[in-house]
C-alpha cells in the first residue's frame, strides 16, 4: 500500500511538471525576454529610442484595434445568436452536416479566410470579374479589401461559431420547462425569454463575446491582407516595426501592450468559463429539440440556413472556382470574354520557376507544414495529455490542489497571446545562449504547440472529467496500478477525444501565420508563409497559385474539421 501511494505521488508530480516545464521555458521564458530586452534598451539608450517613435500614431493604432475587435465582436454576437437558438431548439435534416460546416472558417488559417474574401471581392475576385464582363461596369464596383468593412465581415466570418458554440450547446441543453413555468405564470414569450432564458445564458453569451474579442483583438492575417496600410492593429504594426522597419524597440513596446491587454482579458474569460461549466438546470437534447411545424418557424430556419450558406460557404466556393481560373477574365476589343478553366495553377505548385534554394517549389512548403503538424501533433498530446489528467483529478494533497486550481488559468494564457509577440519573445530567448535554437528545426513547432495547446487541453478535459471514479477503485481493488488504471481505463474512455484534440492540434499548425511569420527560414517555408508570398507578388501566376494553395490548406482542415465532428465525444464542449 505504502509503494502504491508512493508511486502515485511520483507519478503525478511528473505529469503536472511535464506542462509546467514547458510553460515556464516556451511561455514565460520567452516572455521575460521581451521585457528584459525593453529595460536593456531603455538604460542603454536613456529612452531615446521611445522618444523617437509617433506615439500619436501609436495611439491611433490602438484606438482602432480596440475598435475593430469591439464591432467585429458586437456583429459576431448579433448574427450568431439567431443562428444559435435554430441549432439549439430545432431539429432538421442536414443539421450535422450544416453544423460541421459552419465550424470549417473557425478552423481555417486566418490567411485562407482574407484569400477566400479576395476571390470574392477583391480586385481579382468573382463579383468584380463579373461586374466588369457581364454587366458592362468600366472600372471593378466593389471595393471591399482595403477597408473596415472587408475586416467586419471576415471576422464574423472566422468567428461566428465559437457563438454557435458556446451559447448554442448551453441554450440546448436549458430544461425547456423554466420557461414553460413563466408562461403559466402569465409572461409572454419575450418575458419568459428576457426574464428566465436570458439569464442563465448571458454567462455563455458574455463567454464567447470575450473570446471572439481575444481573437479579434490580436487577428493578424486578415487584416494583413485585407486591411491594408491604412488599417494596421497592434499585431500588424508589431510585425512591421519588427521586420521593415528592423526597430526591436518599438515592437518589444507594442508587444507588452498588448501582451497586458489580452492576459487580463485571458484571466476575465477564464472565470466566466468557470460560470459555464456550473450545474445549471439542464435537460437532455432529445428532450430539448422540436420539429419545425409551423410555417413561421419554417421560414426563420429557411433565412438563417441561407446566411450560413451564402456568408460562410460561398466565400470557400469562391476561393475554390477562383483556382481554376486562370488568365481568362480579361476583356477583349470585341467585347466579353469567357473565363478558361485550367489546371495551370495546380500544375505550378510543382515547379521551381526562380531556380534557387530561396524559391523552393510551392510543393515543399506542404511537405514542411505536414512535418511540422505532426511534431505538433506528438508534443501537443504529450503535453496535453499529462496537464489535462492532472486538472481533472482531486487531489489528496492541499500543496496539489493548489497547484491544479492555479495550473489551469495558466494552460489558459497562450489563448490569448498574441501570435506575433510569441515569435518575437522566441527569437529573442532562442536567438542565444543558453537557449540557441535558431538553426534548430524544432523552434517552429515548439510555437505551434504553444499556440495549440490550450486547445488540446481544454479538448481533453471534458472526456477525462467524465470518468466516473468507481471506475478507477474497480481497477485498483483488481490490482492495477495508476499506469494500468490510465491505459487500460482512462485511455480507451478518452480515445475519440483524443482523435478530436490530435486533429485540432495538426490543423492548427498547418495553418499558424504569425508566429511562424518571424521565426521561419527563407528556403523552409510553411504553407500560409508560401500563400502569403505569392499573394504579395504581381502577376496572375503568382495569384492562382496562392488560390490553389490557399485551396490545399483549406481542403486539409476541412477534412480534419469533419473528423472532429465525427468523432467528438459528448453533448457539450468548449470549442
Amino acid at each position: 500500500m505504502r509503494n502504491l501511494l508512493l508511486a502515485r505521488k511520483w507519478g503525478s508530480a511528473f505529469v503536472w511538471a511535464l506542462p509546467v516545464l514547458f510553460l515556464a521555458l516556451f511561455y514565460f521564458y520567452p516572455l521575460g525576454s521581451i521585457v528584459v530586452f525593453a529595460l536593456q534598451r531603455l538604460a542603454q539608450d536613456g529612452g531615446e529610442s521611445l522618444r523617437d517613435l509617433n506615439w500619436a500614431y501609436l495611439g491611433r493604432v490602438f484606438g482602432f484595434t480596440v475598435y475593430q475587435a469591439t464591432l467585429s465582436t458586437i456583429l459576431t454576437v448579433i448574427a450568431g445568436l439567431p443562428a444559435a437558438y435554430l441549432f439549439a431548439r430545432y431539429e432538421f435534416r442536414g443539421k450535422a452536416l450544416l453544423r460541421s460546416l459552419s465550424t470549417i472558417p473557425f478552423v481555417l488559417p486566418t490567411l485562407v479566410v482574407a484569400a477566400s474574401f479576395n476571390a470574392l471581392f477583391g480586385p481579382r475576385g468573382w463579383a468584380n470579374l463579373a461586374a466588369l464582363n457581364l454587366l458592362g461596369f468600366r472600372e471593378a464596383p466593389f471595393t471591399l479589401t482595403n477597408s473596415l468593412t472587408a475586416i467586419l465581415i471576415a471576422h464574423v466570418f472566422y468567428n461566428l461559431t465559437i457563438v454557435l458554440r458556446l451559447v448554442g450547446d448551453v441554450w440546448s441543453r436549458l430544461d425547456p420547462r423554466l420557461a414553460q413555468a413563466a408562461r403559466c405564470l402569465g409572461a409572454t414569450p419575450w418575458q419568459a425569454f428576457w426574464k428566465v432564458t436570458l439569464p442563465l445564458l448571458l454567462p455563455a453569451i458574455f463567454s464567447a463575446a470575450l473570446l471572439v474579442f481575444i481573437f479579434d483583438f490580436t487577428s493578424f492575417g486578415v487584416i494583413l491582407i485585407l486591411g491594408g496600410p491604412r488599417y494596421a492593429t497592434l499585431e500588424v504594426e508589431i510585425y512591421y516595426q519588427m521586420i521593415a522597419l528592423f526597430n526591436l524597440p518599438a515592437a518589444v513596446l507594442l508587444s507588452l501592450i498588448q501582451l497586458g491587454c489580452t492576459l487580463g482579458l485571458t484571466v476575465i474569460y477564464h472565470r466566466l468559463s468557470e460560470i459555464v461549466t456550473r450545474p445549471l438546470p439542464l435537460a437532455s437534447q432529445k428532450r430539448v429539440l422540436a420539429r419545425l411545424s409551423r410555417p413561421s418557424q419554417k421560414i426563420f430556419a429557411f433565412l438563417i440556413i441561407a446566411f450560413l450558406f451564402v456568408f460562410q460557404i460561398l466565400p470557400l466556393l469562391a476561393l475554390v472556382g477562383r483556382s481554376f481560373v486562370y488568365a481568362g477574365w480579361e476583356r477583349g476589343e470585341r467585347g466579353l470574354s469567357i473565363p478558361t478553366l485550367s489546371f495551370t495553377a495546380y500544375q505550378e505548385i510543382f515547379i521551381n520557376r526562380r531556380a534557387s534554394l530561396f524559391y523552393i517549389p510551392p510543393i515543399r512548403a506542404i511537405g514542411i507544414s505536414v512535418a511540422y503538424g505532426l511534431i505538433t501533433v506528438f508534443l501537443g498530446l504529450l503535453l496535453g495529455l499529462a496537464a489535462a489528467w492532472f486538472l481533472s483529478r482531486q487531489h489528496d494533497s492541499p500543496a496539489l490542489e493548489r497547484l491544479r486550481r492555479s495550473l489551469e488559468p495558466l494552460i489558459l494564457l497562450p489563448l490569448g497571446t498574441s501570435s506575433v509577440t510569441l515569435g518575437l519573445g522566441f527569437l529573442l530567448a532562442f536567438g542565444k545562449a543558453p537557449f540557441d535554437l535558431r538553426s534548430s528545426p524544432l523552434l517552429i513547432p515548439l510555437a505551434h504547440t504553444l499556440v495549440a495547446f490550450p486547445f488540446i487541453v481544454r479538448s481533453l478535459l471534458p472526456a477525462l472529467r467524465s470518468i466516473r471514479p468507481r471506475y478507477h477503485q474497480a481497477a485498483a481493488v483488481l490490482g492495477a496500478n495508476q499506469w494500468e488504471i490510465a491505459r487500460r481505463v482512462d485511455l480507451p474512455i478518452i480515445g475519440r477525444a483524443v482523435l478530436v484534440a490530435g486533429v485540432f492540434a495538426f490543423g492548427i499548425s498547418m495553418g499558424e501565420f504569425g508566429a511562424t511569420a518571424l521565426l521561419t527560414r527563407p528556403e523552409y517555408p510553411t504553407l500560409p508563409i508560401a500563400i502569403y508570398r505569392f499573394l504579395g507578388q504581381p502577376g496572375e501566376l503568382n495569384y492562382g497559385q496562392s488560390m490553389a494553395l490557399s485551396v490545399l490548406l483549406m481542403s486539409i482542415t476541412a477534412a480534419g474539421m469533419i473528423l472532429i465532428e465525427r468523432f467528438r465525444s459528448g453533448e457539450v464542449g468548449e470549442f
